[in-house]
């Protein structure tokens, strides 16, 4: 048996690879995710080198407790930087369920599986994910049981995309994406994509990735994405940082690169204040001081009911219909650029109802 401090953690990380059916594992691959995984654990870790996975693999197979049945095969892989496609010796369990560490659930745990699993019943897209319901009803939990939460839906034309970008995520498989425009919906566009979130806003949800070849964070709406293939033989490449960093400085979805973080000052009046003090518009939403309120108020005595507040975000198609949705219960006081686009798009509303009127 390989006896160092380490081994039972390799045990682990190699036990959940070789029963992962969304990746092929070489010799080299798994020694590379292990050390990986080994240095994550543990910063002051040397590694493992090949020959210790070697030894690793046998004594799972011939030596150890667990005699287990390793499946070699052979598939076609991608090598990204080269572009050509070559030959893989692969690895893993001949049986997926098998795991030498799996053990009955408590009762405690099937009640909160159960539950979760309810709850992702009633969840739009998921229900479609890979024999969830056989396992929902394999845990006893009824089809028909009274609905607690409920979410707002928004039905996708191919309704098993969420459950198939959520699977790529979560197993870190690249995908080929094809997509269209809302302007040439009939055009098949395609992209292969490092797949990283999928997010919700204003009853869409978008795919946040990177490109094979890239490194800048793009976002795709679902409902305008074709369909998704999983390439299992191309290298996944993981995002770098905290992805949702990426949305502190902005209302939805939408990142303009050169547009700097505004400091947003704005009024909002008695009838509605208690509507933003509860749902604050972005996270750094704050009411103004005693002080900053006073000077605003001297400055614009028509505005002495209500409440001024300040956030600081970034300019974005999803900040203007945001603040534009309250009417005249919002005015934007500062920076003139933001108050001056609300008025033009205001005046145009304005002069096109005119026009109904006539």
């Amino acid at each position: 048996m390989p006896a160092n401090k380490n081994a039972m953690t390799r045990y682990k990380i190699l036990d959940e690879l070789l029963s992962c059916r969304y990746h092929n594992y070489s010799l080299d691959d798994l020694t590379e995710e292990v050390s990986k995984r080994l240095s994550d654990m543990y910063p002051n870790t040397d590694g493992v080198g090949r020959r210790t996975i070697e030894k690793d693999i046998y004594y799972l197979e011939y030596e150890g407790p667990f005699m287990v049945e390793i499946e070699r095969y052979s598939v076609a892989s991608y090598n990204s930087e080269t572009q050509k496609t070559f030959s893989k010796r692969c690895l893993r369990y001949a049986n997926p369920a098998f795991s030498i560490f799996k053990k009955e659930m408590s009762d405690d745990e099937v009640y909160l599986l159960r539950e979760a699993l309810s709850l992702l019943g009633q969840f739009d897209g998921l229900p479609n994910l890979d024999r969830l319901e056989g396992l929902r009803l394999g845990l006893g939990s009824n089809r028909n049981e009274k609905q607690i939460i409920s979410f707002t839906k928004n039905p996708l034309e191919n309704s098993n995309l969420l459950g198939e970008l959520f699977t790529a995520i979560s197993q870190k498989q690249v995908i080929e994406l094809h997509y269209h425009v809302f302007s040439k919906p009939n055009e098949d566009l395609q992209i292969n994509l490092n797949p990283y979130l999928l997010k919700e806003y204003n009853r869409r949800w978008y795919l946040f990735a990177e490109a094979e070849t890239g490194s800048k964070l793009l976002n795709f709406s679902l409902d305008r994405i074709d369909k998704c293939i999983a390439l299992p033989s191309h290298k996944y490449r993981d995002y770098e940082g905290d992805i949702n960093e990426w949305f502190n400085d902005i209302i939805g979805v939408t990142v303009l690169d050169k547009s700097p973080v505004y400091k947003i000052i704005f009024w909002v009046s008695d009838s509605s204040k208690d509507y933003v003090m509860t749902k604050p518009l972005h996270d750094s939403q704050r009411v103004l001081s005693m002080d900053e309120t006073h000077i605003l108020q001297n400055k614009f005595p028509f505005l002495k009911d209500g409440v001024f507040f300040r956030m600081d975000c970034k300019r974005n198609y999803e900040l203007i219909r945001e603040l534009i949705s309250f009417g005249e219960n919002l005015l934007v006081i500062e920076p003139k650029d933001i108050q001056n686009e609300i008025y033009e798009k205001i005046s145009l509303l304005n002069n096109n109802y005119k026009k109904l009127r006539r």
